[in-house]
């Protein structure tokens, strides 16, 4: 390597390496320099509009819905050293000052605690994740058409617009979109009753009448509105034969029935008798390969110890299920893949008619045994029906599989009220304890709703007209009447406003609620049976129909909040701050009030209607 000289007796080639190499260190020095001043002057920019240590509290930030998430002077400070970062990489030395443009700031709301906004030019920008909060807004980022959007909604509830004239035969409000089996709260559907059983009150399970009468309207309805349902018979033991495998030691023949008539088949009827051993190994089986048709209804006579079981697979995870129909007082049990609904001990030797939707029944018992980090709904074109098997002794007639039954829905719902009416009071006791909220009185066991009365005389109402007139439907509702007549201090459902108006209360509470979309729903059971019953039996349902109707003009504008509605009206009987509704509820409002406008066509209640539903959209009531 040739030393570099810089004496007199350097040469002037070596001379010029050398200044060359000087003026490159210098050239680094000054790049060094300047990166350091850059850094120098964003760490200042920062430290200049940096939060601080403020007497105003910060506005606290939770991410995914989880308490622990970083504060808000952590999220300021990450956010402006990225944003000063990107700038000083990405802008050219030509481009105009971005800290001239865009400014990290504090929003000080309503001089109580500091929200980090931006602000670019003129403009201020608060995060959505404060406003959502603050102003009780919705929003996410959506994908359209390619392009990145935000939407932005008031309101999560949904308003129906009434197709018509509201018919007291035909759909009932739009219970069509309702799927009540489905709902969480909704344990299971019995195999005893057919009706779903209930956990909003307690966990155990009960029945509930208004959730019942509900299921029934949606199915009624679900028939008004969907196509003819597919239907397969798999076995009637006289024309459509199965090709059942029978085990060696176990029988199964097609006989005659002599108690036919008796369970409404009509004459003579062939059904198709078992008789195994008390393994599985033992049992008959058809095997299948079903899809898409998951609602089973099938008659059966089980004797003790007998058992009808269907076969599930998921057809993407081949998972197998085995659900089972035995004879026990057993709401729902579970035991790894294998799900029991109890028909009940006193169906032994009896007949009785199964309408259960197998996707249902399956999907209530997977939550009891699926990984709770992996639980997911099924859907229900992931299932197919793979195997029928029978065990022990009894007989089975008309296996069918179909895509829907709501009017055995329907009936199932229709009966439940028909045997668990008081005879005495015409009501339908709800099972559980109530308490509605901090100052009114508990109601106890056995209380009366008036929004089970109306809706379960909706129901009645229907299946008196389509059974074509069954007297029992008709006296049902009838009976259903009294508690509308009987004060809530005395057991029964009529409350008085202001000593004056008549109030029929989903809540009979001390002192009285006033809940509005109950009260509604009441008036349209009094609606259907007075449409529906003979006129010389309607008198009593028209009266009261009227009466509440007078009180609902009166009353309704003490919901009005002037940017929604009340719930109910203990800001009146407890001297407490409203009971805001929730939008869900806020839109039942609306969607009740634009159907009563199709009976009623007082001004008062399109105009109301109309008001509320523009709540819906960020409109209010305009200040003095």
């Amino acid at each position: 390597m040739t030393a570099f000289k810089n004496g007199p007796g350097a040469s002037a080639d070596q001379k010029t390496r050398f200044f060359l190499v000087i003026m490159r260190l210098n050239l680094k020095f000054l790049l060094i320099s300047l990166c350091v001043t850059v850094a120098l002057i964003t760490f200042a920019l920062w430290a200049n509009c940096g939060v601080g240590r403020g007497l105003v509290p910060k506005w606290p930030i939770q991410h995914n819905g989880e308490g622990g998430g970083k504060s808000i002077v952590d999220m300021q400070i990450h956010r402006k050293f990225l944003i000063l970062t990107f700038i000083c990489l990405s802008l050219p030395s030509s481009a105009a000052n971005p800290f001239d443009q865009t400014e990290e700031i504090d929003c000080i709301i309503n001089q109580e605690y500091a929200v980090g906004c931006r602000k670019e030019g003129e403009e201020v920008y608060l995060p959505f994740s404060f406003l959502q909060k603050y102003f009780d807004v919705y929003g996410s980022l959506n994908v359209v058409d390619g392009s990145r959007r935000f939407d932005w909604t008031h309101s999560y509830g949904k308003v129906n617009y009434p197709k018509g004239a509201y018919d007291p035969r035909g759909i009932f409000m739009y219970f069509e979109n309702y799927n009540v089996e489905m709902r969480d709260r909704v344990k299971c559907i019995s195999a005893l009753e057919g009706v779903p059983i209930s956990t909003q009150w307690e966990s155990q399970g009960y029945c509930y009448a208004t959730q019942i009468a509900q299921f029934g309207l949606s199915h009624y309805s679900k028939n008004l509105t969907e196509p003819e349902p597919r239907r397969k018979v798999v076995e009637d033991a006289d024309r459509e034969l199965a090709p059942w495998i029978v085990p060696k030691n176990s029988t199964m023949n097609r006989t005659i029935d002599q108690t036919a008539a008796a369970r409404g088949s009509g004459g003579m009827n062939m059904v198709l008798s078992f008789s195994t051993g008390k393994s599985f190994d033992t049992a008959v089986v058809l095997p299948m390969d079903h899809v898409l048709d998951l609602v089973l209804s099938v008659d059966v006579l089980l004797k003790p110890n007998s058992t009808l079981c269907v076969t599930l697979q998921n057809r993407e995870t081949q998972r197998l299920y085995h659900v089972y129909y035995i004879l026990a007082d057993l709401l729902i049990g579970v035991q790894d893949e294998n799900i029991y609904y109890g028909i009940g001990l006193n169906s032994t030797g009896v007949w009785k008619r199964l309408t259960r939707d197998l996707f249902v029944d399956l999907q209530k018992g997977l939550p009891q045994y699926v990984n709770t980090d992996k639980r997911r709904k099924m859907r229900r074109t992931e299932l197919k029906v793979v195997e029928v098997s029978l065990l022990g002794n009894g007989s089975i007639d008309n296996l069918t599989l179909s895509t829907s039954e709501h009017i055995a829905h329907f009936y199932d719902a229709a009966e439940w009220l028909i045997r668990h009416q008081d005879p005495s009071s015409g009501g339908w006791p709800i099972p559980v304890r109530r308490k509605l909220g901090s100052g009114f009185a508990e109601l106890a066991r056995g209380w009366y709703s008036a929004m089970a009365q109306g809706h379960a005389i909706s129901l009645l109402a229907r299946a008196y007209y389509h059974s074509r007139g069954d007297q029992r439907y008709l006296r049902a509702a009838l009976d259903g009447l009294k508690l509308f007549r009987i004060p809530s201090y005395q057991g029964g459902v009529l409350a008085t406003f202001l000593g004056k108006y008549a109030w029929y209360e989903e809540y009979p509470t001390t002192p009285h609620s006033f809940v509005l979309n109950g009260f509604i729903y009441s008036l349209l059971g009094l609606y259907d049976l007075n449409s529906t019953a003979p006129a010389n039996q309607s008198n009593e349902a028209a009266m009261l129909f009227e009466q509440g109707m007078m009180s609902l003009k009166k009353m309704l504008l003490l919901y009005d909040t002037g940017s929604g509605t009340s719930y109910d009206l203990r800001h009146f009987t407890l001297g407490i701050a409203p009971n805001l509704a929730r939008w869900d509820y806020h839109a039942t409002h609306v969607n009740q009030l634009l159907l009563l406008a199709t009976i009623d066509p007082d001004p008062l209640i399109v105009q109301t209607a109309e008001r509320w539903k523009n709540y819906m959209v960020g409109k209010r009531a305009q200040h003095n």
